[in-house]
């Protein structure tokens, strides 16, 4: 059993990138991938402890982009943080993100709300590993919002008052970066886009011509039947499937490493396909 969709304190999660590993060890998974938001910084960290505890490694990463004004992100597997360039690109995006932060709670405080950084994230922390759902997780626990979902719809839809779809990067951009360093992309959970069928097909057009080769199925957020339906969809257009618990530690406490919500259960065999299609990446 494996698990490709982890995070660890190099971006949101709550424990170190050695402390994640060591967890999965623990839990007898054969195979891990840390997929940090938009940073590659824990890769050396989970690699070391990898190879320790005698379990296999996976460098991958989660980027976060906007169409046609949803956020969705894309998973990179098999990256490599000491390319020539790699940094410096990434730090472009990081740039990005951190500028799309700041206009956020500028925005929000021209509506008299005035969220700090200390509560989007730990001091150690820059504004650029900031997610949507850290704002929905403050305004929830200021009582802005009864709750996460609420404080998505009503103030963190992007493209809405308080988050520009224009300080977000788009599919292309991220996908052309992964082309640029041979990284192997799937899409991240896709059933939480509430896209309808027709929508997420038209998406999954436009990626699978960026490059994709890869789809999310087995995601906590994911019921059987979606993960069901998201299966034969990655059968029609040739993309492999993907999976992982999308752990983040103590932050989301319901979700476990490699089980997800206790039922999640990805295959080593789906490591191995996506090695197999690696190998042909142009």
């Amino acid at each position: 059993m494996i698990d490709l969709h982890l995070h660890s304190s190099a971006s949101d999660g709550t424990f170190s990138p050695s402390e994640v590993v060591r967890l999965a060890a623990a839990a007898g998974l054969s195979a891990v991938s840390l997929t940090d938001h938009d940073t590659a910084e824990g890769i050396p960290e989970a690699r070391s402890q990898a190879a320790a505890s005698g379990i296999e490694f996976l460098p991958g990463i989660e980027m976060t982009c906007v169409w046609r004004g949803t956020e969705i992100h894309l998973l990179g597997y098999f990256l490599e943080p000491d390319l020539p360039g790699f940094q410096e690109a990434l730090g472009g995006f990081a740039k990005k993100r951190a500028e799309r932060n700041e206009a956020i709670l500028d925005n929000l405080a021209e509506d008299g709300i005035f969220l700090e950084k200390r509560e989007l994230c730990p001091p150690d922390r820059g504004l650029e590993h900031v997610t949507l759902g850290d704002f929905a997780r403050a305004l929830t626990e200021r009582g802005v919002t009864r709750e996460k979902k609420e404080a998505m719809q009503s103030y963190l839809r992007t493209g809405g008052r308080y988050v520009s779809a224009r300080d977000s990067a788009t599919p292309e951009e991220v996908l052309a970066f992964f082309r640029a360093f041979h990284i192997w992309p799937s899409l991240a959970h896709p059933a939480a886009y509430h896209l309808k069928e027709e929508t997420l097909g038209e998406l999954l057009q436009e990626l699978l011509a960026g490059g994709l080769r890869g789809i999310e199925i087995w995601h906590p957020s994911q019921t059987s039947y979606e993960s069901a339906r998201l299966l034969t969809i990655s059968r029609l257009l040739h993309l492999l499937p993907t999976g992982g618990s999308d752990f983040h530690g103590t932050s989301k406490p319901e979700i476990r490493i490699g089980r997800g919500f206790g039922s999640l259960n990805v295959q080593d065999s789906v490591l191995a396909e996506m090695k197999r299609d690696y190998a042909t990446l142009p």
